[in-house]
């Protein structure tokens, strides 16, 4: 048998001849002649090289054989276009999101309910410090990213679509609780602990500070928001960090009421422009957009994310 000379027509063909015992009925189903039906026939009788069906339009039994491996055939392939469907709905099959490090507070919120809707849908995390995420995104190697100082490009799309805010904290018996001061700069002399060079967080706080001709006197780097954390608690310094950071759990910090807090600072969907989504991350994009108000607390929400589906389409 040459199997080149099979066709998909041909196998559809041949099983609704055996389901139906007629040409006719077959040809009726199909919506083709009778002698269209018959020449499909003959045609897949020569190509198999044997004889397919007896005079009384039975199978024989290398026809029944070709019947059965026929539905098969078939099967798998509306298996597949059903697949296909799903896939192209963003329902089955996966994507990749690159995620800075104190966005790692976010994401669970959108994925939880991205999951618990579209279960056959696979994501792979990457999490790290904004200028490993940059690198991932320069090397184009993931789908998805989530920054809050989104990367500049005329081939990079962003939407900002959170809010989050930049809290100033204190330890919880700072002088600053009691007597907030009426300017920043009564705040200089204190130490600081600040990420490391190219956080956004960091990037935010120091743009802030150049616009009021600011400088801190004393710095103290730690590249962790936890031991940032815990180390205010402590009264090792003040710390500037996203409030999103401080929503699970109790913490014993100070937020003095501080002129020009908390500092305005947006979380944002990025992609590549010039390479297509998949369509689960597309998916995802189009979730985040409809259903953010079930993810996030309403009052962190900011969304322009219509814009970026504009583009992804």
């Amino acid at each position: 048998m040459n199997v080149r000379h099979l066709t998909f027509r041909l196998l559809q063909v041949y099983v609704a001849v055996v389901r139906l015992g007629s040409v006719s009925r077959a040809a009726a189903q199909l919506h083709l002649t009778q002698p269209t039906v018959s020449q499909q026939l003959k045609r897949l009788a020569e190509a198999v090289g044997e004889p397919l069906l007896d005079t009384h339009m039975k199978p024989t039994f290398i026809g029944t054989e070709l019947y059965h491996a026929a539905l098969d055939a078939l099967s798998r392939f509306e298996d597949f276009g059903g697949f296909l469907q799903d896939a192209r709905q963003g329902t089955r099959g996966g994507f990749s999101i690159g995620v800075v490090t104190t966005a790692k507070y976010i994401l669970p919120r959108l994925l939880g309910p991205f999951n618990r809707q579209f279960p056959g849908v696979e994501v792979s995390i990457s999490v790290g410090n904004r200028g490993y995420i940059l690198e991932r995104h320069r090397h184009q190697q993931d789908d998805l990213y989530l920054f809050s100082h989104p990367p500049a490009g005329e081939h990079t799309l962003s939407a900002r679509f959170i809010h989050n805010p930049l809290v100033l904290l204190t330890p919880p018996d700072h002088w600053a609780l009691q007597r907030p001061p009426t300017d920043f700069a009564a705040l200089l002399n204190e130490r600081f602990l600040l990420r490391e060079p190219g956080s956004a967080t960091r990037l935010v706080f120091e743009e802030w500070l150049r616009s009021r001709n600011l400088q801190l006197k004393r710095v103290m780097q730690i590249e962790s928001n936890e031991v940032i954390r815990m180390s205010v608690e402590q009264g090792l310094g003040l710390a500037v960090l996203s409030e999103h950071t401080l929503m699970e759990g109790q913490h014993r910090l100070g937020r003095p009421a501080v002129p020009g807090f908390p500092l305005g600072s947006y979380w944002y969907l990025v992609c590549h422009g010039n390479r297509r989504l998949p369509y689960p991350a597309a998916n995802f994009v189009r979730f985040v957009n409809e259903h953010l108000a079930r993810c996030v607390d309403e009052r962190h929400i900011h969304n322009d994310l219509d814009a970026l589906l504009a583009h992804i389409g």
